[in-house]
């Protein structure tokens, strides 16, 4: 007798052996048990997930010669005649190769005739949502009222191509996808039944390879068998699938831990000689991280890995959380890497890069950071000084250059005035000196070192610039030009205003940096901008008592367009109603189809504005309720009217007016009487103002 393969030779026989698809079978086994047979059953769900199989079960169920049953016999020729295939009554027909309503018609032509010997001629049509609309439409009207010795049983695994005149005819189950753990029991089930030696982690493998389709597992597990030869190994079956264990994968992540980047290219190196498949690779990586989290979270739910509990212990939650999710977009960016290897690299050396510091770790530029406080360096030989970032380098004896990194703006810079007392005679400055500090001060950097003095027999290697640099924070009148340390200059120049805004600005840009009182006055600058700085900081003037005794004789809708709000306050203020202004209370009524637009921050800007207006601080008292502009008489009550409602109410009045316009106008009646004209409705609009 020739090999039967394992789908087939264990394919069961009834509900009991089914493994899975608890809630499909109750309802058929109790559905049988109590006689409530529908005429018309889809099962729906992915490949080998149990479809053809509980089809045909049903079938047993049906015609089996002791009677409708959810037990069939199995003995009977009936149940035997299913099982071989060979049962005149169940026709098993598959829709993909006959899609063509001929077929369809053809094959409903023996519907009415009654079966051969069995108690229902059973259809099992196979993939039906392969059937074209012609035939779904030709199966449509027996499909809804077939004879009474007709059942169709209907399997697919795309139920959203099947038409919803179907679906509607049709009791509908949906079949599960398979879980790893019974496919991994059947699976042991089986081998032991078989009596085939096997390693219980080959049948995760095998189960995870499956992806929920037990036909599937079952194929694999076939092929391992013939691979593996007497034993069914963990290591023959990963060889079989091109999966990688999670020993080096294990070992990859905790050199990651260490952050040994020459070890890790020489694991991936190895791990490339044993799996050039580095898609799985990259699945079981991202498995393996799956693990260490659980493992993390809930410690008892792996019990027999001690490499992933080692390995959870190693890695904080967040790294492995932070893994775990570069693995995940660097999976979908393997297909677009120059080779799956150099991609797969640049996953972990993300990882490497990416993973935060801990406490005690330093970055190597920690160094060079501390290392930018100002520092000063005397040499009598060239006279060197070094602040910061910026070097003077001598170059002569009348000139010196300038070599200003971008660091200077934040490390060169004065909060105060420098207390530097010339010498008696101080030597010459060169003629770029000045041309120097101008380039200092312009930088404006926010904050700064403390300058050092340098000593009285020396002369400073900067020079002080003159007082029309800085910002004064007194008026020019008040200042003494006498109090203001200043190093001559032999070849100062007046700056020009182009340089003078410059540095205005970059002051200006700092000012949270600098104190009023270290800024140096400057008696010859013009005062406009200095006007400016302290007319915005003024606060807003109140309105004086007759003004606010104005206001508070204005109408609500005349309030309204002042208050100065925008956006959606202005939109909500105008569709309130002014209730009451007394106590320090101003009360407000929102209409309540308006209410979609209060928010505590529109309430308090509204409030805010309000006090502005009146020049007085009030507390708002807003009420939502239903606002009526018309009484019962139908009159239209003015003081009742939000700003809206009247604004709508000026439009409808200008629109009526304008009807009224056209229709009373003479050469319009005229042109009525004369050509029997008529006016088109709608088509009056005012004329805009």
């Amino acid at each position: 007798m020739s090999y039967q393969v394992l789908a087939r030779k264990w394919r069961p026989q009834n509900f009991t052996e089914m493994v899975g698809q608890e809630h499909v079978l109750r309802a058929l086994i109790n559905a049988l048990d109590s006689d409530r047979l529908h005429h018309a059953y889809l099962f729906t769900g992915t490949r080998g997930v149990g479809k053809t199989t509980i089809a045909r079960i049903l079938a047993k169920c049906l015609n089996c010669e002791t009677g409708v049953t959810s037990k069939p016999c199995g003995k009977c020729n009936s149940c035997l005649e299913i099982a071989a295939g060979s049962f005149l009554d169940l026709i098993e027909v598959d829709a993909a190769s006959r899609t063509k309503v001929e077929d369809t018609r053809e094959l409903l032509e023996n519907v009415q005739y009654a079966p051969t010997r069995a108690r229902f001629k059973v259809y099992l049509i196979d993939e039906v949502h392969m059937l074209t609309g012609h035939s779904f439409n030709a199966l449509l009207k027996t499909l809804e009222e077939p004879p009474p010795h007709v059942k169709f049983l209907f399997a697919t695994t795309d139920p959203q191509k099947l038409p919803a005149t179907v679906l509607s005819r049709c009791l509908q189950f949906n079949l599960k996808r398979m879980p790893l753990e019974k496919i991994t029991s059947h699976l042991s089930y089986l081998l032991e039944q078989e009596t085939i030696a096997f390693e219980e982690p080959s049948l995760k493998l095998l189960g995870k390879a499956a992806d929920g389709s037990m036909r599937d597992a079952l194929s694999l597990l076939d092929q391992a068998i013939a691979y593996s030869g007497e034993t069914v190994t963990e290591k023959a079956v990963s060889d079989m699938l091109g999966t990688v264990s999670h020993e080096p994968l294990v070992s990859i992540l905790e050199t990651v831990a260490t952050g040994d980047g020459a070890t890790l290219l020489g694991q991936v190196d190895e791990l490339a000689s044993i799996n050039p498949d580095f898609d799985a690779s990259c699945d079981a990586l991202i498995s393996v991280l799956h693990q260490v989290a659980v493992q993390q979270v809930v410690p008892d739910a792996i019990n027999d890995e001690d490499s992933i509990k080692n390995l959870a212990q190693q890695l904080s939650k967040e790294d492995v959380q932070l893994f775990y999710q570069i693995a995940l977009q660097g999976r979908s960016d393997l297909s677009l890497s120059p080779d799956p290897k150099s991609g797969f690299e640049m996953i972990l050396l993300r990882m490497l890069s990416f993973r935060p510091l801990r406490v005690g770790m330093q970055l190597e530029t920690s160094e060079t950071e501390a290392a930018g406080s100002a520092t000063v360096a005397d040499s009598d030989s060239s006279k060197k000084k070094t602040v910061a970032n910026d070097e003077y380098v001598s170059k002569g004896n009348d000139e010196k250059v300038v070599t200003q990194h971008s660091a200077s703006n934040e490390q060169f810079a004065s909060t105060a005035e420098p207390q530097i007392k010339p010498s008696a005679e101080p030597e010459p400055q060169s003629v770029t000196s000045n041309d120097v500090s101008r380039e200092q001060s312009h930088s404006a950097p926010s904050a700064a070192p403390e300058m050092p003095t340098p000593p009285m027999d020396e002369a400073p290697p900067w020079d002080i610039t003159p007082d029309y640099d800085n910002l004064s924070a007194t008026p020019p009148s008040q200042s003494k030009p006498e109090e203001t340390p200043h190093v001559t200059d032999t070849h100062s120049e007046k700056p020009s205003s182009t340089e003078k805004s410059a540095f205005l600005e970059a002051v200006t840009n700092t000012s949270t940096a600098l104190e009023p009182e270290a800024v140096i006055a400057e008696p010859e600058k013009d005062q406009n901008i200095a006007s400016e700085t302290e007319t915005q900081a003024k606060p807003l003037e109140k309105p004086d008592p007759e003004q606010i005794k104005n206001r508070l004789k204005l109408a609500w809708h005349e309030v309204v367009p002042n208050l100065g709000l925008s956006g959606r306050a202005a939109e909500l203020i105008k569709h309130c109603l002014l209730a009451h202004q007394e106590d320090g209370i101003i009360g407000l009524t929102l209409d309540k189809g308006s209410e979609g637009l209060l928010a505590e921050s529109i309430e308090l800007e509204i409030k805010n504005a309000l006090c502005d207006y009146y020049g007085a601080d009030y507390r708002l008292d807003l009420k939502v309720q239903e606002t009526e502009a018309v009484d019962n008489s139908g009159a239209i009550n003015k003081d009742n009217e939000t700003p809206a409602q009247r604004a709508q109410r000026k439009v409808e009045e200008t629109q009526q007016q304008a009807e009224v316009n056209i229709q009373s106008d003479p050469f319009v009646i005229e042109l009525q009487n004369r050509f029997n004209a008529q006016i088109v409705p709608g088509s009056i609009e005012p004329k805009s103002q």
